[in-house]
């Protein structure tokens, strides 16, 4: 186990919220901005967890859209909250789970006694690339963002276990393709316009994801000598409206894994912290509790994490 913990977290929410139905979704509108969400995120967080800014040694951004191109979005919000300072900055994106990629990645760094303490901020805006013409993604992706505060610990906590796996069979089945190197903002024009808005083929994803993570998970609890009665709560990805018919596909009651899709929608790399944040704030975790982080992102990739709070 590379021993940490949880000691802050917040979430942040734009104002504005539309609903499909019965299901809300947030929208950020002209006066707010990505940056903003995720530096209020930051700073709840670091309320919670009564330290000071000095006392973070690395701030992560993990998101699947940045800011801007350069700097690394990471530097943009140390000049919000750490301005002064010399605390190293850095991205890491794997898209939708790039927040459990970085939790799997910075516990290393905290084991290894690199760092001590870590921030984590997760944060997308999807709705400003949303096509309105493709309906499964308009009406599924909403925004906020969400930071945590690790801190290498003495304590019987930290992650156990955790896995990483990407299927390019999948990698054009969600994407962007304008905006970078591939297709330069310069292309933009009335012809170029659903380049550079979100695509995604709901369907292949699904039966990708239905067709690989099942084997996946599978492999990862056997090599872990851990069963699905081990873990006290799953917290997944908010994928899609999908979701209960793919937990039932790897094995997992109703009863064991959080379902926010109706209240938050998919928010990208920020759904599963906000979906821990939540949990946390509402009591379904708590102290000693097992939890598993699971997600899938674009490319395909697939995240788990065992971890124990």
């Amino acid at each position: 186990m590379k021993k940490l913990e949880i000691i802050g977290y917040g979430t942040a929410f734009p104002k504005n919220t539309v609903k499909f139905g019965n299901d809300i979704r947030y929208k950020i509108e002209k006066s707010e901005t990505q940056l903003e969400l995720a530096v209020e995120a930051c700073k709840k967080a670091i309320k919670k967890s009564e330290i000071s800014i000095e006392e973070i040694d690395c701030i992560v951004w993990a998101s699947a859209v940045g800011v801007q191109p350069i700097p690394c979005t990471a530097a943009l919000i140390h000049e919000r909250i750490a301005f002064g300072t010399d605390i190293p900055a850095l991205d890491i994106n794997t898209t939708c789970t790039s927040f459990i990629t970085a939790l799997d990645m910075m516990s290393y760094l905290i084991e290894a006694g690199r760092y001590k303490t870590v921030l984590i901020v997760s944060c997308d805006v999807a709705s400003i690339a949303l096509n309105p013409e493709q309906k499964e993604s308009y009406e599924l992706f909403s925004d906020g963002g969400a930071a945590v505060i690790l801190r290498q610990s003495e304590k019987d906590k930290g992650i156990i276990s955790a896995i990483q796996k990407t299927w390019s069979e999948g990698a054009h089945s969600t994407e962007i393709r304008g905006g970078l190197s591939n297709l330069h903002p310069k292309n933009y024009s009335g012809k170029t316009e659903k380049e550079f808005m979100f695509d995604m083929n709901g369907k292949t994803v699904l039966s990708l994801s239905i067709k690989k993570i099942p084997d996946m998970v599978k492999e990862f609890l056997h090599k872990g000598n851990i069963t699905i009665d081990d873990i006290d709560m799953v917290i997944p990805h908010q994928a899609s409206m999908a979701m209960p018919f793919v937990m039932e596909k790897l094995g997992i009651p109703q009863k064991k894994y959080i379902n926010l899709v109706r209240e938050h929608g998919n928010m990208v790399s920020a759904s599963v912290p906000v979906t821990l944040c939540t949990a946390f704030d509402r009591g379904i975790i708590k102290s000693g509790d097992i939890i598993l982080l699971i997600g899938t992102a674009a490319g395909l990739t697939t995240n788990l994490v065992i971890m124990k709070i």
